[in-house]
C-alpha cells in the first residue's frame, strides 16, 4: 500500500511506525502538519491509499478525512477522548489504560474505531514519557499493523463509537489539563508529588516555587526523610537539588522558567543546579554517587559488572560525561571478567547536551568542552582492556549516543528500539565514529548512514553489521537475556581481549589521529558555525516546528537494507 504518515514531529513513535511499515513492504511517505494548505497538496500530489496519524497534535483538514480514509492513533482506551489523556491517567491512577485507532471526522476522537490496545499501567507513578514511549508506543505500532491489514479488506467497517466496548472504566472526554489541575504544595506527601511530577514529564511540567524563583519541575525522584521546612532545597548532587517535602524529600533533576517570568534566566529545559545557579549558595553538595538513585550507578552480579545510564533525555553534559567516565574506570578496576554499559527503557543517549550549550554565555567553548569529554567516555570504551564490554541499547539512541556504544567488543540493543546513527545540528561528529563505524559496516554504509539521516531499527542494524544481537522487547526479560550473553562474554574474554589489542594495533592510524580529524572539523563547526550549528540548535532548544517536510521523508519504495561491508551502495534507513 501507498501509506502517508501525517504527523505534528517525526518523534520515536512515527520512527517506528515508519520503519515498521517500510519493513512490510509499503511505500511509507511522511508529512509534517506545518499548516492546511501544505498537508492538502501533499496528499493531493502523493495520492496515498491510507492516511495514518501515529502522532498528530492538529486537526486534520475536513478536505483530507472526507475525501481519504485518515486514522488518528489516540493515547488513551475506547472513550477517552482530549489531548492531556495520559496526564489524567497518571495524575489519577488507572490501573489500566489503553491506545485506539480511529477514524478521522470533524470532532476530535470521536470517529469510528479501527483497532484498540489496553494495557496495564505501574503501580508506582513513571514519567509520562516512559509511559507513551514504552507500552503506548507498542499499542500503538500493533494498532498500526491492524489498521493497515484492515485497509485492504473491502469488508471492513469500522465500529461506531456509540457501540464500541469501554474497555477501561472511567475513560471519558476530558479537558485539557491545565497548571491549577495539575498543582501540588512542597508540604504534601512525596508520593502525591511525584505523582503530579511525573504526570506533566517531559511537558509541559508543574509550576511551583523553588529557591524563590517560580519554575517548572520535570524528573522528580524519592528521596529519604529530612529534618527541613517543606521546600527547603536541602541539597545539591550530579545537577539535582534535593526538596524537603511533607513526608520525606525529592530529588528534583530538571527545571524551566514559565514564560511569564522576566529577566535572563533561560527559557528551557536545564538541570536543575544549572537553572537555579547562585541561588543555591550555601546548600550542601553531596558526593557523585553510584548507588541505586542514581543517573549512572553501578552494581556487580558475581563475574560480571553491570553500568547503568539513566541520563534524563540521554543528554551529556560535560560534567555527566566526566562521571561517567569516573564511573567506567571504577568498572574497571574491579575484579569481574566482563562489563555491561546498559541503559533503561527509555533512552541510552542522544550525545552532547544542546540545552546547557543553548543556554551558556559562551556556547561554542562549552560545545567544544562536552565534545571533548563524551570523547573521553568513547576512548574509554574503545580501549578497555581489562575485560571485555558489553555496551547495550536499553532504549533508543541518537547522533554520538550511537557512537559512543560503537567501541566496545559486544553491542546488544532491545527489540524495538530505533537508532539515530548520524550527526545533524550542523556538526560533523566525532566521538571516534570515523574509525568504530566503518570498522562495523565499512566505510560504504557508514556514508550512507551519516549522508542519508535516516532511523533504523535495531533488527536492521544487526543485519548491516552496526550491533551485533538483538534481545527480547520487555525490558525485565531483556535485562535477564543481557545478563546470559555477558556470561557468555566472560567466558570467551581471553579471546576477545586478544582481538581487541590486534585490532586496536592493526588501525590505519591511532586514536589519536582520528580524534584530532574529527575534532578539526568540530571546531569549524562550534566556532565558525560553517553549518549554522547555532541556528539548528536554537531551533531544536526552543522547540521550533519545521515549516516544511525533510524530502528524505518522501514516498520511495521501501529497498533492501545494507548488509556488512557491502561494497555496493544500498538505501539505508529502517
Amino acid at each position: 500500500m501507498k501509506l502517508l504518515l501525517l504527523v505534528s514531529a517525526f518523534n520515536g513513535l512515527t520512527q517506528r511506525v515508519w520503519c515498521e511499515l517500510r519493513a512490510g513492504g509499503h511505500d511509507v511517505g511522511v508529512q509534517l502538519a506545518t499548516n492546511d494548505a501544505a498537508i492538502i497538496n501533499a496528499v493531493r500530489r502523493t495520492n496515498p491509499d491510507l492516511i495514518l496519524c501515529p502522532f498528530l497534535k492538529d486537526r486534520v483538514p475536513e478536505e483530507v478525512w472526507r475525501q481519504r480514509r485518515t486514522v488518528i492513533i489516540h493515547p488513551g482506551p475506547v472513550g477517552d477522548r482530549g489531548p492531556s489523556s495520559l496526564d489524567w491517567a497518571i495524575t489519577e491512577g488507572a490501573s489500566h489504560w489503553g491506545v485506539t485507532a480511529l477514524e478521522a471526522i470533524a470532532e476530535m476522537d470521536a470517529g469510528p474505531i479501527w483497532a484498540h490496545r489496553t494495557f496495564p499501567m505501574p503501580a508506582e507513578p513513571v514519567r509520562k514519557s516512559a509511559i507513551y514511549n514504552g507500552p503506548v508506543a507498542d499499542a500503538a505500532l500493533e494498532c498500526a499493523r491492524e489498521v493497515v491489514a484492515k485497509a485492504v479488506d473491502p469488508t471492513f467497517q469500522p465500529t461506531p463509537l456509540a457501540e464500541a466496548v469501554v474497555a477501561v472504566p472511567g475513560a471519558r472526554a476530558r479537558p485539557t489539563m491545565t497548571q491549577a489541575d495539575r498543582r501540588f504544595g512542597w508540604e504534601e506527601n512525596t508520593d502525591h508529588i511525584l505523582r503530579r511530577v511525573r504526570a506533566a514529564d517531559g511537558a509541559p511540567g508543574v509550576r511551583a516555587q523553588l529557591a524563590g524563583l517560580d519554575v517548572l519541575v520535570f524528573d522528580a525522584r524519592r528521596g529519604g526523610p529530612v529534618d527541613a521546612a517543606p521546600g527547603q532545597v536541602v541539597a545539591v548532587r550530579d545537577g539535582a537539588v534535593r526538596v524537603a517535602t511533607g513526608d520525606g524529600s525529592v530529588w528534583v533533576g530538571q527545571l524551566k522558567t514559565p514564560a511569564a517570568v522576566g529577566g535572563d534566566v533561560p527559557r528551557i529545559k536545564l538541570p536543575a543546579t544549572a537553572l537555579l545557579g547562585r541561588r543555591l549558595r550555601g546548600v550542601p553538595r553531596q558526593a557523585a554517587s553510584l548507588n541505586g538513585d542514581a543517573d549512572i550507578r553501578y552494581h556487580r552480579d558475581g563475574a560480571v559488572g553491570w553500568l547503568t545510564i539513566d541520563v534524563y533525555n540521554g543528554a551529556m553534559g560535560p560534567a555527566t560525561c566526566r562521571r561517567l567516565l569516573s564511573a567506567l574506570r571504577h568498572a574497571a578496576g574491579q575484579d569481574t571478567r566482563a562489563l555491561v554499559l546498559v541503559s533503561g527503557p527509555e533512552v541510552f543517549s542522544n550525545g552532547i547536551h544542546l540545552n546547557l550549550i543553548e543556554a551558556d554565555r559562551d556556547p561554542g567553548a562549552l560545545a567544544w568542552a562536552n565534545i571533548k569529554a563524551i570523547n573521553a567516555v568513547c576512548r574509554a570504551i574503545t580501549t578497555l582492556r581489562g575485560q571485555p564490554v558489553v555496551a547495550a541499547f536499553g532504549g533508543p539512541a541518537g547522533a554520538g549516543g550511537v557512537m559512543l556504544a560503537l567501541g566496545a567488543d559486544v553491542v546488544a540493543a532491545r527489540a524495538g528500539v530505533v537508532l539515530n546513527p548520524y550527526y545533524e545540528m550542523g556538526l560533523f561528529g566525532s566521538e571516534l565514529h570515523t574509525y568504530t563505524l566503518p570498522r562495523r559496516v565499512g566505510e560504504t554504509v557508514a556514508r550512507q548512514l551519516l549522508d542519508g539521516r535516516l532511523p533504523v531499527t535495531v533488527e536492521a542494524a544487526e543485519r548491516m553489521g552496526l550491533i551485533d544481537t538483538v534481545g527480547p522487547r520487555p525490558y525485565p526479560r531483556f535485562v535477564e537475556w543481557l545478563a546470559e550473553l555477558a556470561e557468555r562474554t566472560a567466558a570467551d574474554g581471553d579471546r576477545i581481549r586478544r582481538e581487541k589489542a590486534a585490532r586496536l594495533a592493526a588501525a590505519p592510524m591511532p586514536l589519536d589521529a582520528y580524534a584530532a580529524r574529527e575534532l578539526a572539523e568540530m571546531s569549524r563547526d562550534m566556532f565558525d558555525n560553517r553549518s549554522d550549528f547555532a541556528g539548528a540548535r536554537t531551533d531544536f532548544v526552543h522547540k521550533v516546528r519545521a515549516t516544511v517536510t525533510p524530502a528524505k521523508l518522501a514516498f520511495r519504495s521501501p529497498g533492501g537494507l545494507p548488509r556488512r561491508r557491502r561494497s555496493a551502495p544500498r538505501p539505508v534507513g529502517c
